[in-house]
């Protein structure tokens, strides 16, 4: 598996990218060597998308994704089709001071993996953020298929929500509410953007 740290691409597009360093190749051998297949695409590809939203360019982070994929997260579960970029494009526009920081990633045999920080105010309460989140990625014709993002909820609603999040953010009522209210964002986003 391929592991490295992040840096920014000037790519607002995803998708295959021609560029493979000496150094990708020289992986790449030394990996077929021991029966390890490195994708040095799908790894681009997950730089790609982190620095989009590092950039706050939702549309960039859609343009990752397979037409048909899938996404699910403890807030957005079951995504699917344009959803899951479409609730990149909501996120990254309701934010003015979002910054993402992308730990460690690694990508090989069509999957692909990423563990980041982003830093945030909450609009609904004005509070700050700081929410580290483990992906996982499949990967389909050089775009993403389906990702799975994990991190703990509770903390969030914690930081978030405030004294109601510590109290309650737990409970299955307040993680229900916060997705009820998240879909009902998405949703009105999907219906005034086509």
């Amino acid at each position: 598996m391929r592991t490295d740290t992040p840096h920014d691409t000037p790519s607002t597009t995803c998708g295959t990218s021609p560029n493979r360093t000496a150094a990708a190749v020289l992986l790449a051998s030394v990996a077929g060597a021991y029966g390890v297949a490195v994708s040095s695409g799908d790894l681009e590809l997950i730089d790609r998308f982190y620095a989009a939203f590092a950039r706050r360019d939702g549309a960039a982070m859609a343009a990752c994704y397979a037409p048909d994929a899938t996404f699910s997260d403890p807030v957005f579960t079951d995504l699917s089709g344009r959803e899951p970029g479409a609730m990149w494009q909501m996120l990254t526009e309701r934010s003015d001071d979002l910054s993402v920081e992308v730990v460690e990633r690694a990508a090989a045999g069509g999957s692909g993996s990423a563990t980041w920080v982003a830093r945030y105010t909450f609009g609904q309460t004005g509070r700050p953020v700081v929410n580290r989140v483990r992906s996982t990625f499949r990967f389909a014709g050089g775009l993403i298929a389906d990702q799975r993002d994990e991190f703990d909820l509770y903390r969030w609603s914690r930081q978030a929500l405030g004294p109601v999040g510590v109290l309650l953010g737990w409970t299955p009522a307040v993680q229900g509410r916060v997705r009820r209210t998240a879909r009902r964002s998405l949703d009105r986003h999907l219906a005034a953007n086509g």
